[in-house]
């Protein structure tokens, strides 16, 4: 399991994410779905459109934009665990 702290990211390879339930959902002006973390170490786990997945860990504050074409930026500063 490989475990790295990785700065501002986009994706948009995201089929499917599953937030756990330390997250507030709102939508921003421009249209994004904006998802906060609640707690330190709010957790999302991901299927990558190549089959892998990955678990991402969030600071309190910390968010998750979603966008058009299933475009997604993570905030800085996240951990990211690849199995």
């Amino acid at each position: 399991m490989k475990q790295e702290k990785t700065n501002q990211t986009y994706s948009n390879r995201v089929l499917r994410a599953e937030f756990d339930d330390y997250w507030k959902t709102t939508v921003t002006k421009s249209g994004y779905v904006k998802y906060t973390a609640l707690k330190n170490k709010a957790r999302v786990d991901l299927i990558l459109s190549d089959g892998s997945t990955r678990t991402v860990l969030f600071p309190k504050n910390g968010y998750v934009l979603v966008g058009g074409g299933g475009t997604s930026h993570f905030s800085k500063p996240h951990i990211t665990i690849t199995p």
